[in-house]
């Protein structure tokens, strides 16, 4: 049996809905993405939301948007993938990493206090592998650290302190503490890429609270500019009868969502009740077949949160890194595909060549060395978790017997 790590759920609703973009003659971003916005701050309660080709460029016009450049400081974790971090160097900022609490997946609260600066703008909490951070922690952080932020531009203050941007790649339909994720913190940033919960092949989303004295209508526009080279009329505006004129406001970016993608996303965002029902079954299975072993499961649901299950992260007790690797290997033999989440960021090239060094990160490091992330997804079959959970058992037991 094949069981592959993380493929699409794609059914003849969603190849339907492509098709019908496509013969509408309208491919690019237009009324579907329209749409597909209208849905998503309606699903999280937010009002708003404005659709992207990525989650990397909801972050990174999140930060343009509230003026970080040049001598600002932005704080994330060191375990996390790279596209949160990646964005803070795309704005020339200078990139601050925190390593995580002591066998605890999100930032330690006091070195994320230590790390905090005047020079500091944003910090971005991850919430990985779909649960919600610690926010009412993190903002009474940022309310403590208030006195030593120096706004600079019309956003920074109105806001008037730090901001809190989520990276919520993994964690679209997650809640916590009564609040839906995206409601959480000031700026929230969803991906749709091809491995995620919900699709759109490749996309991403960014929802924000209000701010008082910035409407968000004009906030969405700043997307809407930044996005479509900074062009003051989009090109379904254009469309109307004479209206061919435009300007371009700054020299800005492309990275705008297509009707082809939103089509998807209007197909998938209809199916996610019953797409996260799915994972949460998947997790109870795992839990109960692996409750035998001597491993910890990272928790997805509690009695005041609920993840939005995007991975099944194992942590190997007492397990070295070599160990993990060679399980991998065994469980590749079986033609079940695992996975690592994450290399902490100061183990790649990129972040060692910004002068990084792992050792300054033990807590991510332990995470890491024996972290194994099995296959979690919807269209995964009952009897191909049972048969994830036989090989995970067998091929542990067969290296622990060496």
């Amino acid at each position: 049996m094949k069981v592959p790590f993380s493929p699409p759920d794609i059914t003849e609703e969603e190849i339907e809905a492509v098709g019908e973009a496509l013969r509408s003659g309208w491919i690019t971003t237009g009324p579907r993405t329209k749409e597909f916005e209208r849905q998503i701050g309606e699903y999280l309660g937010t009002g708003h939301a404005a659709a992207l080709n990525s989650a990397t460029a909801c972050m990174e016009l999140t930060l343009r948007l509230f003026g970080v450049g040049e001598g600002d400081e932005v704080i994330t974790t060191a375990y996390t993938y790279t596209a949160t971090a990646s964005v803070v160097c795309h704005v020339g900022a200078k990139l601050v990493l925190v390593d995580t609490g002591r066998d605890s997946w999100e930032m330690d609260e006091e070195k994320l206090a230590e790390a905090v600066t005047e020079r500091t703008k944003v910090i971005i909490p991850v919430d990985l592998a779909g649960r919600m951070c610690d926010y009412q922690r993190i903002f009474q952080i940022v309310e403590e650290k208030r006195g030593l932020f120096r706004p600079e531009g019309p956003v920074q203050k109105a806001l008037g302190r730090i901001l809190v941007m989520a990276d919520a790649a993994h964690a679209f339909g997650a809640r916590a503490h009564g609040k839906m994720c995206g409601q959480a913190a000031d700026f929230t940033c969803f991906s749709f890429h091809a491995v995620k919960n919900l699709t759109t092949a490749e996309g991403g989303a960014v929802t924000w609270r209000s701010i008082p004295g910035i409407e968000d209508d004009w906030i969405y526009q700043q997307y809407m500019l930044l996005s479509l080279h900074g062009q003051s009329k989009d090109a379904l505006a254009k469309t109307r009868l004479g209206a061919w004129e435009y300007d371009i406001l700054s020299p800005a970016y492309k990275c705008n969502m297509t009707d082809i993608m939103a089509a998807i996303g209007l197909v998938q965002l209809r199916r996610y009740p019953a797409l996260l029902a799915r994972r949460k079954a998947i997790i109870a299975r795992y839990e109960k077949g692996l409750a035998d072993l001597p491993v910890e499961i990272f928790c997805h649901y509690g009695e005041d949160f609920s993840s939005s299950g995007h991975l099944f992260l194992v942590r190997l007790t007492g397990k070295t890194q070599e160990f993990r690797n060679r399980l991998i290997e065994r469980l590749a033999a079986e033609e079940v595909a695992a996975n690592v989440h994450y290399k902490p960021l100061p183990l790649l090239t990129a972040y060692r060549n910004l002068g990084f060094d792992f050792r300054d990160f033990p807590n991510a490091m332990a995470l890491f060395e024996n972290e194994i992330t099995l296959p979690l997804h919807t269209c995964l079959t009952d009897e191909q978790v049972e048969y994830v959970i036989s090989c995970f058992h067998r091929c542990y037991k067969e290296l622990e017997k060496g």
